[in-house]
């Protein structure tokens, strides 16, 4: 029969292994997941909790000899909202402080994930073709290739309403090779820039540039298995992505020359990159369902990754654009999510990282790399690309980190009120709102 702590002790695992199930779902790095993991088990008082965190299997692991007790959950989550990722960090950070039953965080683990969004599907819709818009204002430099690529991602936001497991595994092929189609039939006869380039847009929120970065960070935390697999993944996605664009061209009989990246005839005036940021933002916030608080931290997020990436470009090209980006962004990132008034990491990371493109240049490479003879060299050049964002990212938040230590001794000046249960955020001093969390 079995006592109340073994009871007890089940219920944590069970909400352990949810916690790290929605972490990989919100694309978080497998170091971050157990790290959060081992701080929630030890606010709980299971400090003999071990961990083996995988994107795709999870094991938690409590008690000694005759209680110890494994648990295992095989991950395979689909993508959050951004509502889903900020209900997600919020039950988070109170498990860490441990302020949340464990059953009670089961029933809010389920709630979030069968959460609605926050808007209805037309507004999401829009915001597709929005997001799409935004982006194709940073990288086409004709107003008639920002209009197509709005047209598509209004028309790709649509279909991806569509629920299928079955559809989920070829719609990056088959949106790839619609897009394509559209936009190698307009070419000839409408000024839209580079097509390959302009097929970046609508295709954005299908780049695994996220995804790769993470692989990349894992690979240098240590963690083989699981950044060798997302690498990998990410890697057959943009093979996915380009196969549905060469099978566009082979169809319609593109010839090899349409997919070589092509110079911009004429650029946008500056204040059309700022338009674009911002709509890129806007576009984030409907499409995701983010909650409305959050948009100030995206927009200011967006336009540091934007301003360091241009000023990197400027000086020494896209690979130190992409560097320059990651690193002015990541430490922004991370003090906004440790405020109290703040926003979770990857709700901020993840726009960041489309619009660094980290994967949209990879895709414009490995498909000049399968359609011609002389693509490999920009294919290793988008590659190198890649590592320096995720470079950027690693000195950014080791940066942070170091900081953070100096800040934290400021926040530990002040003293909580005799009550503290009693007392809320409202009741804190402004400046302390400003202060990393203390957990």
């Amino acid at each position: 029969m079995e006592t109340r702590d073994e009871v007890d002790a089940d219920t944590l695992r069970r909400f352990l292994l949810g916690i790290a199930e929605g972490l990989n779902a919100a694309m978080e790095s497998v170091d971050r997941v157990d790290e959060t993991m081992r701080a929630i088990a030890s606010a709980y008082g299971a400090e003999d909790t071990d961990f083996v965190v995988l994107p795709t299997v999870i094991l938690v692991q409590s008690g000694h000899g005759r209680t110890d007790r494994v648990a295992l959950r095989t991950s395979r989550a689909t993508a959050l909202r951004f509502d889903q990722i900020a209900a997600l960090y919020d039950l988070v950070g109170r498990a860490r402080r441990g302020e949340v039953d464990p059953a009670t965080g089961i029933d809010e683990l389920n709630a979030i994930g069968t959460s609605r969004p926050r808007y209805p599907w037309f507004v999401r819709v829009l915001g597709h073709a929005v997001l799409t818009a935004g982006l194709s204002m940073l990288l086409t430099p004709t107003w008639q290739g920002a209009l197509i690529a709005f047209g598509l991602g209004a028309v790709l936001g649509l279909a991806k309403l569509v629920r299928s497991p079955t559809l989920a595994l070829v719609f990056p092929v088959v949106a790839a090779f619609a897009s394509a189609t559209v936009v190698f039939l307009i070419a000839p006869y409408v000024p839209v820039g580079d097509p390959i380039v302009l097929l970046i847009a609508p295709l954005v929120t299908f780049l695994p540039g996220g995804v790769i970065t993470t692989a990349t960070m894992e690979l240098a935390a240590g963690q083989m298995i699981a950044g060798a697999s997302r690498l990998v993944t990410g890697l057959v996605q943009l093979a996915l992505l380009a196969f549905g664009i060469l099978a566009a061209g082979t169809m319609l009989g593109v010839g090899d020359a349409s997919y070589v990246a092509l110079d911009a005839p004429s650029r946008f005036p500056w204040w059309v990159a700022v338009l674009g940021v911002l709509l890129i933002a806007v576009g984030d916030l409907l499409h995701f369902s983010a909650p409305g608080r959050t948009f100030g931290w995206v927009l200011l997020a967006l336009s540091v990754a934007y301003a360091g990436q241009a000023i990197g470009a400027g000086i020494a090209g896209p690979s130190v654009g992409g560097f320059l980006g990651a690193l002015a962004m990541t430490p922004l990132v991370l003090w906004i999510s440790s405020l109290r008034i703040g926003a979770p990491s990857q709700l901020l990371f993840l726009p960041a990282f489309w619009l660094l493109v980290p994967g949209a240049s990879g895709l414009a490479g490995l498909t000049e790399a399968i359609g011609t003879t002389e693509g490999l060299a920009d294919f290793a050049s988008a590659l190198t690309s890649i590592m320096a964002i995720a470079l950027g990212v690693l000195i950014g938040t080791a940066a942070h980190r170091a900081a953070q230590r100096g800040v934290q001794q400021v926040a530990n000046l002040y003293v909580e009120p005799v009550s503290p249960e009693d007392a809320t955020d409202d009741d804190r001093p402004a400046w302390l709102r400003w202060l990393p969390r203390r957990h």
